[in-house]
C-alpha cells in the first residue's frame, strides 16, 4: 500500500535524521529492515513496528529512548499521533481521511487489487510433482501439485516471473518394470499364462492401462519376440500414463509450462556433465565405478555416478538435469520433494558446486506426508483397489477445491492430517466452504441490490462508514497486498488459506452488523463498494490457491 510505504519512509528519513544530528550514534552503516504490521486490536493503531527494539544493539541505547527520538524526528501529515507502547513497539494511527482516500484508491482499480508491481529480478524456476509415469499420483503428489501450484501463482502475483517445470523419469528401471508388467498383463489378459515380474507394477491401472492397448492394438504383437514386443508396449504404456497423469493435473487446476523428459539427458547431456566434473578432479575411479567427491562438499560418503557396469546411477542423471537447469538462466531454482529425499539435497548440491555453479540458487523445499482420516479413523488403502489412495480418488470424494484448500492450509513442512468428513461438510465448520459461502452471499447481495436499483454509480462517499464492523473488515482488506508478497517471498500458501478464511470471517461479521439495504442510499453505496472490493479480494486470494469462488451456493 501506498500509506505503509510513506511510513516506512518518514522512519527512515527521521533516523537518518537523529544519526546526522547524533542523536542516535553507531558505526554502523547499515540498520534493521523496517518492518510495519498491523496490530491485532484497533486500538494500537493502524501500523506498528518493533524497529526500536531491533535496532537497539546498534545505537546502545533503550527501545523506548530510541522510539521517542523517531517519533519527535518523524513529520508526516498523514499521521495522526505515533503511540510507543510496550519495550518499544512504535503504533501509528493515521488521519481518517487517509484511510478512505486509500480505499478509494483500491475500488478505483479493483480489477488489479492483489496483483504486485513487476519485479526486476532474473526468473524463477519451480520444479514440482515430477512423479514416476508409472502410475497414478497418490494424495503425496497431490500436496505436491497443490502446493506448487499455488507458489506458482502467488509468486506471479507478487511481480515476479516464474516458470513451472515437471522432471518426467521417463528412463531406468521404473520404464523397464512398466513395459515389463503391462507384457504380463498383455500376455494373461490374451490367455497365455504368464509369471508376473517380481519388480512388476501390480496397481489395478496397469490393467486399465493393458486393456486400453488391447482395445486398439488387439493381440497383433503377441507372436513378436519378447524384446521387440517389450520395446512397444513400454512406448504404449508410457503414453496412456503420462495422458492419465496429465489429466489428473488438469482436473486439478495444475498447469504445467514445461514438460522435461529425462531421456533427452541420456546419454549426451549426462556424459558431458560427468566428463566437466572428471576435468576438474571432482570425480575419481575406484573399484571400476565412477564416483563424486561430495564429501568435498559436505555430503557424509562420496557417491556412485556411473557403476562398474557403465550405467550411469540416477544421481548422474540428476546432476545432469540440474546443471541444464542452471545453463537456462534462472535466478532461482525451486525443487518441491518428498521429505524420503532429505538425504538426496547435500549430494546434489554438492555436484552443482562442483562444476562451479552457485548452489545457493538452488533452494529444496520438503513436503511432509499426508494421512486421511475418515470417521476419526486413518485410511490407508484405496477401497477399489486395495493400494494407495490416488488423487482421483480424492478428488471425486471431496471435490477438488476441497483437496486444494485442506491440502493447503498448513504449511509443507508440517504433516497433514486430512480430515475426510470435514472436507465434504457444507457448513462452516468446513473452512473451505466457509471462505466460498462468504463470496456467494456478496454475490446475492449484489442480486438484490440490482433489484431495487441500487448501483455504484456516481460519487462513492467512504467517509460515511466508521462503525467498528466496517473499519475492521477495511483493514483486513489493507492488509492484503503485504500477505500476497509474504506467502510468495516465504513459500508459504498456508498464509493465504488463513488470510482468506479470516476475510471472510470479518466480512461474515460485517454482513451481521451492517445493512445495506434500508439505511441512507448514500451510505448504501459506500457499504456496497466495500462489499464488492471483498469480493474481489477473497476471489482472487481463492484464485492464488487454485480454488474456485462460487456466485451462488
Amino acid at each position: 500500500m501506498e500509506v505503509k510505504n510513506k511510513i516506512i519512509d518518514a522512519v527512515k528519513i527521521a533516523v537518518e535524521s537523529a544519526v546526522k544530528d547524533e542523536v542516535l550514534k553507531s558505526s554502523e552503516k547499515i540498520f534493521p529492515e523496517i518492518i510495519l504490521e498491523v496490530p491485532p486490536k484497533k486500538e494500537f493503531g493502524d501500523f506498528s513496528t518493533n524497529f526500536a527494539m531491533q535496532s537497539a544493539k546498534i545505537f546502545r541505547t533503550s527501545p523506548k529512548k530510541i522510539a521517542e527520538i523517531i517519533r519527535e524526528k518523524i513529520s508526516a501529515d498523514f499521521i495522526e499521533k505515533i503511540e510507543i507502547a510496550g519495550a518499544g513497539f512504535m503504533n501509528f494511527y493515521l488521519k481518517s481521511d487517509v484511510i478512505y482516500q486509500e480505499l478509494k484508491n483500491i475500488y478505483d482499480d479493483v480489477e488489479n487489487f492483489g496483483q504486485l508491481p513487476a519485479k526486476n529480478n532474473p526468473p524463477i524456476q519451480i520444479e514440482y510433482v515430477s512423479a514416476n509415469p508409472t502410475g497414478l499420483l497418490h494424495v503425496g503428489h497431490g500436496r505436491g501439485a497443490a502446493a506448487g501450484s499455488a507458489m506458482v501463482n502467488m509468486l506471479r502475483a507478487a511481480g515476479y516471473t516464474v516458470e513451472s517445470e515437471y522432471y518426467i523419469n521417463d528412463a531406468g528401471n521404473q520404464m523397464e518394470n512398466l513395459a515389463k508388467s503391462v507384457n504380463a498383463r498383455y500376455l494373461e489378459l490374451l490367455g497365455r499364462e504368464v509369471e508376473f515380474p517380481e519388480d512388476g507394477y501390480h496397481a489395478v491401472d496397469i490393467i486399465d492401462t493393458t486393456k486400453k492397448i488391447i482395445s486398439e492394438h488387439g493381440d497383433k504383437f503377441l507372436n513378436l519376440p519378447e524384446d521387440e514386443r517389450l520395446k512397444i508396449l513400454m512406448d504404449l504404456a508410457y503414453a496412456d500414463k503420462l495422458s492419465e497423469l496429465k489429466k489428473d493435473l488438469s482436473n486439478f487446476k495444475v498447469e504445467i509450462d514445461n514438460w522435461f523428459s529425462e531421456r533427452t539427458l541420456h546419454p549426451e547431456k549426462i556424459d558431458s556433465a560427468i566428463k566437466i566434473l572428471r576435468d576438474k578432479g571432482e570425480i575419481y575411479e575406484k573399484d571400476g565405478a565412477l564416483w563424486l567427491n561430495s564429501t568435498k562438499y559436505g555430503d557424509d560418503k562420496d557417491r556412485v555416478v556411473v557403476r562398474e557396469n557403465g550405467v550411469p546411477t540416477y544421481l548422474a542423471a540428476d546432476i545432469a538435469y540440474h546443471k541444464n537447469k542452471f545453463d537456462r538462466n534462472f535466478g532461482t531454482l525451486i525443487n518441491l520433494w518428498g521429505a524420503d529425499h532429505h538425504g538426496y539435497i547435500v549430494r546434489v548440491k554438492a555436484a552443482m558446486t562442483a562444476l562451479g555453479y552457485d548452489a545457493d540458487k538452488l533452494k529444496i523445499l520438503l513436503l511432509q506426508m499426508v494421512s486421511l482420516y475418515r470417521g476419526g479413523e486413518l485410511v490407508k488403502m484405496s477401497k477399489r483397489t486395495g493400494e494407495s489412495i490416488t488423487l482421483r480418488e480424492l478428488m471425486e470424494e471431496v471435490g477438488t477445491d476441497a483437496a486444494r484448500y485442506f491440502f493447503l492450509m498448513r504449511s509443507i513442512d508440517s504433516q497433514l492430517d486430512f480430515d475426510l468428513d470435514l472436507a465434504k461438510k457444507q457448513s462452516s465448520e468446513n473452512p473451505v466452504y466457509y471462505i466460498q459461502y462468504a463470496h456467494a452471499r456478496i454475490c446475492s447481495i449484489f442480486r438484490q441490490t440490482a433489484e431495487v436499483g441500487l448501483n455504484l454509480d456516481g460519487e462513492i462517499k467512504f467517509n460515511l462508514m466508521n462503525s467498528n464492523a466496517e473499519i475492521d473488515l477495511i483493514n483486513k482488506i489493507f492488509e492484503y497486498p503485504d500477505e500476497v508478497e509474504k506467502s510468495a517471498i516465504e513459500f508459504a500458501p498456508q498464509r493465504i488459506a488463513r488470510y482468506a478464511y479470516d476475510l471472510a470471517a470479518q466480512f461474515h461479521g460485517f454482513y451481521r452488523d451492517c445493512r445495506i439495504l434500508g439505511v441512507d442510499e448514500e451510505l448504501a453505496k459506500a457499504r456496497l463498494a466495500l462489499v464488492k472490493i471483498t469480493a474481489h479480494t477473497i476471489k482472487h486470494a481463492l484464485n492464488l490457491l487454485g480454488v474456485s469462488a462460487p456466485t451462488s451456493m
